[in-house]
């Protein structure tokens, strides 16, 4: 398998990182990390992201991130629009990881996925 195309989106001190990092690690797939702290994520890879899995998919609703901007969106219609606004400001509110493979694209951290996601 050419894995040289495999990029990990995320934060380095993300447990959901670290758990991925080491399953690739473990099943020798070799792997880019993208970190949004340091790199930023664009407009541009965020769209293409929502038309293959959804900003819902993507935008973490339930973490500490969210609970701490949400009152600024009550009054606000979230659609793909504005979530993806929303993350372009605050990128600690996208899911993690985000791993991008052969145009498909994998969110959140499960084992048994990833193994599918790499057959």
């Amino acid at each position: 398998m050419n894995t040289s195309e495999v990029i990990i989106y995320g934060i380095p001190n993300c447990d959901s990182i670290k758990k991925t990092i080491y399953w690739l690690n473990e099943n020798q797939i070799t792997f880019h990390f993208h970190n949004y702290k340091k790199l930023g994520i664009d407009k541009s890879t965020l769209k293409k992201w929502c038309k293959l899995v959804g900003w819902e998919m993507l935008m973490n609703k339930k973490g500490t991130t969210w609970k701490k901007i949400q009152p600024d969106f009550q009054d606000i219609e979230i659609n793909e629009s504005t979530a993806i606004d929303i993350m372009l400001q605050n990128n600690s509110i996208i899911k993690r990881p985000v791993i991008a493979f052969n145009n498909k694209l994998f969110v959140g951290f499960n084992e048994n996925e990833l193994t599918h996601f790499f057959k």
